[in-house]
């Protein structure tokens, strides 16, 4: 990875971390995970340092996710070891961000998906714009929501999470707030001199006179609730199917288009998560996920769908044949674990 894709700076009081990888939206590779985990360890002692600020060069995007083409190959080329070893060092890093205990401040603007939750939506001020766009759309390439954002969607009110999880759903700024995948909503444009004013003052005085808490109602269509209360997918999808609304027309469009099996591990691992008390466990059940689901032939032939051939014509191999056993299978325990948190909180 070139150096230039990630910009490593310190402004006063703050330690920067920008990415700058507009053609690819910020896609995440694992250099790009140990040079921000490498600053983050430096920067924890380091008295000149009180606020650490993770933003984007790009308008565009705030970070786009994994660089799934990087993952894809590596499972071609070295197997699903390799491939899952890559998703286990962002994970990691996802704890770090979440547990580190200086006040760590994402600025989400543009679009915020899949591993960019894992970068800007666990740390202590999440923060989000006008030209946001959150989602978790891991279903639609045979994978599900993972980097934490599971956890996130998990304590969103109602049903809501679950509708996202399984949809990969997009989210303008302000429902992100509401769903709780942010904290603040501020103009794009106020957000340089909001970096100005954390490289001179505590990030908790700043964030709260620029930006002060104000979660809006999350806006949920009637009835979601009573089709999402459902014992499996299949329900879900007649409840949708029997109901006349626009929005019940488009989640089943989406669930169409998605991997069945990733769909019903999915609906299982946002029950299981909502069970689950802390973060660090539900990246742990990610990561049995992830690492089962990348075996699994949906997988490749999502991203060569969605990112490689772009047809988005994918050919599933399951059509909603599989066992609950072997469902079951992906959340059994695995021999290598993430072994969090790196930093504990102090």
């Amino acid at each position: 990875m070139d150096a230039d894709t990630l910009l490593i700076g310190r402004q006063g009081r703050l330690g920067r971390l920008t990415l700058n990888r507009p053609k690819a939206l910020n896609a995440l590779d694992r250099p790009l995970f140990y040079r921000i985990a490498a600053c983050l360890e430096a920067w924890r002692d380091d008295p000149g340092i009180e606020t650490i600020l993770i933003d984007s060069t790009s308008p565009r995007a705030f970070c786009a996710g994994g660089d799934l083409r990087t993952i894809r190959a590596a499972l071609a080329a070295d197997g699903p070891d390799a491939a899952a070893a890559i998703f286990r060092d962002g994970y990691r890093l996802v704890s770090v961000l979440a547990h580190f205990p200086k006040p760590v401040v994402s600025f989400m603007d543009g679009i915020a998906m899949g591993g960019g939750i894992g970068l800007g939506g666990h740390v202590r001020y999440r923060i989000v714009t006008e030209r946001t766009t959150v989602a978790m759309p891991e279903t639609a390439i045979g994978l599900t929501p993972d980097a934490g954002g599971s956890y996130i969607l998990s304590r969103a009110p109602g049903l809501y999470g679950l509708r996202m999880a399984l949809t990969g759903g997009r989210m303008p700024g302000a429902e992100a707030v509401a769903a709780g995948f942010a904290d603040r909503m501020l103009p794009s444009a106020a957000l340089p001199e909001l970096a100005d004013r954390l490289a001179r003052q505590p990030a908790g005085q700043v964030v709260d006179m620029a930006c002060p808490v104000d979660r809006p109602d999350l806006p949920r269509p009637d009835g979601l609730n009573a089709i999402y209360d459902a014992p499996g997918v299949a329900d879900i999808m007649d409840r949708l199917a029997a109901c006349p609304e626009p929005w019940a027309a488009e989640d089943l469009h989406a669930l169409r288009q998605a991997s069945p099996f990733a769909l019903r591990v999915t609906f299982r691992a946002y029950h299981a998560a909502r069970r689950l008390p802390d973060l660090n466990m539900v990246l742990e059940q990610e990561y049995r996920l992830i690492a089962s689901l990348i075996r699994h032939p949906d997988f490749a032939e999502g991203v060569r769908a969605k990112i490689v051939d772009k047809d988005n014509a994918p050919r599933w191999a399951d059509v909603g044949t599989a066992t609950p056993t072997d469902i079951e299978a992906c959340f059994a325990p695995r021999p290598d674990t993430l072994d969090l948190p790196i930093f504990p909180a102090s």
